[in-house]
């Protein structure tokens, strides 16, 4: 059918926002069911653009190229305010509904709340998690759990429903050329990304259950091997659902440790959910009193990946090119920014929001709080990541080491996690190191103790 206003028995918007996918969303069915043609937009707004890196970005417009292939090349790509967007819309199309997926973080609630504050009809189904935020409770009290193990369990008694299938016959309004606004962001000079969309997301997860499901419980920690899903930013973006991963796992050691990382994702937005000044605030509010430094050089060479520690600066580098990290060197490095460089965690949360393909605010700010100590569910603050051992347990032959911090290619397995042990460690330039890992753990120690005499 063409664009033309001519009369029909029901129109109606789908906003795609982190749905960017047409299997097992539930919202666009209830569209295609309560229409006889459907409006297919996604807005882009200054917001959006304003707060995502250019990896992001790139990775953004591979995701809404792929969409809109998917929906024959009918994706209303619009850019501006949400409002003036939809009410254009509705207005042009004689349209009555808005057709969403529910999104609980601070900014998706306010925005929601002024779209429909403008008069806007917003049909709310789904969400994109497996348990929406704020229905998982203690039955004692009906209070939001603070705690992850016992989270994990409420929530798997708890379930999901099955996936749905992918609409086999939509019926799209063919929008016009003023109105499909594509952008061509480049991956910046010398990264590489994953590629994006709904295809890509699946065939990664086949991908990840042929190759490394069954072994994940033994391999996932080890950052030189590919034994994680790398989903992240196919989840952040919706080109795949929890539910759809979630229904193909079994009872095995290793499915049950895959269950409980994607279970990881839904405690953080249930978090973040029920305490939305966490975002950029302390869980622990008795944290913002602790001493900290000032970010100087120090900071400089953390973003940098020229710390001095190959396993730090690995992960550090690997960001940066690729907008992607390992998630056991997420921790190291946050550990170090934290308790080795005493430097606040929302500065390194800040940097990973800039380089993230899969940046979540939920998981971002609770993750990095997790690692400092001072949130939910926390690591005490007293422990404090050993960069080198951790790099020995952790990357054994020194495999993800080489792969991103060029200066110690030559440096075999032995040398390369202490490269300052060695008179060939600093012969291609690599940096000294910035502080004393000993030193720097003591006094993370003792500015506990400071702050627990206040």
């Amino acid at each position: 059918m063409s664009q033309s206003t001519r009369s029909i028995a029901k129109r109606n918007i789908f906003w795609f926002r982190r749905d960017l996918r047409l299997s097992d969303n539930p919202a666009l069915l209830t569209a295609i069911a309560n229409s006889d043609e459907i409006v297919a937009v996604f807005i882009l707004d200054e917001k959006l653009i304003g707060e995502s890196g250019s990896k992001r970005l790139a990775y953004l417009g591979q995701s809404l190229r792929a969409l809109d292939e998917s929906l024959d090349n009918k994706l209303h790509l619009m850019v501006g305010d949400q409002v003036e967007v939809l009410q254009e819309l509705l207005a042009k199309y004689k349209a009555s509904e808005v057709h969403i997926s529910e999104e609980f973080e601070p900014y998706g609630v306010a925005r929601d709340e002024r779209v429909e504050s403008a008069g806007i009809k917003l049909i709310r189904t789904g969400s994109p998690y497996a348990v929406s935020p704020g229905r998982v409770l203690k039955p004692s009290d009906r209070t939001p759990y603070r705690v992850y193990t016992p989270f994990y369990k409420a929530w798997a008694a708890h379930g999901w429903r099955a996936p749905v299938v992918a609409p086999k016959d939509l019926k799209l309004v063919i929008p016009t050329e003023k109105d499909r606004n594509f952008v061509d962001w480049k991956v910046p000079d010398g990264c590489e990304i994953t590629i994006a969309g709904e295809l890509a997301a699946h065939a990664r997860w086949n991908e990840f259950k042929k190759s490394a499901l069954e072994s994940y419980d033994a391999e996932r920690n080890n950052a030189g091997i590919d034994g994680t899903s790398k989903l992240s930013a196919h989840l952040k973006w919706g080109e795949i659902h929890p539910r759809t991963l979630l229904a193909e796992l079994g009872s095995s050691t290793s499915h049950v440790t895959y269950r409980k990382e994607l279970a990881w994702r839904e405690f953080y937005a249930d978090v973040l959910f029920n305490n939305p000044h966490t975002e950029s605030d302390y869980y622990a509010p008795k944290f913002k009193k602790m001493r900290y430094d000032q970010p100087k050089e120090k900071f400089e060479a953390w973003c940098m990946g020229r710390t001095g520690y190959p396993f730090v600066d690995a992960a550090m580098r690997q960001l940066v090119k690729e907008g992607w990290m390992h998630n056991r060197t997420r921790m190291v490095v946050a550990s170090f920014l934290v308790k080795d460089l005493h430097l606040e965690w929302q500065l390194g949360a800040g940097f990973f929001k800039e380089h993230l393909l899969d940046f979540d605010v939920a998981s971002n700010a609770h993750g990095w709080q997790w690692t400092a100590g001072t949130g939910t569910d926390a690591s005490p603050y007293y422990r404090v990541f050993n960069p080198i051992e951790q790099g020995k347990r952790f990357d054994v032959n020194g495999d993800y080491i080489r792969k991103y911090v060029a200066e110690l290619s030559h440096l075999g397995a032995a040398e390369i996690h202490e490269p300052w042990k060695y008179l060939a460690g600093y012969s291609m330039d690599y940096p000294e190191r910035i502080v004393d890992h000993a030193t720097e753990r003591l006094e993370a120690l003792l500015r506990l103790t400071e702050l627990k005499t206040i």
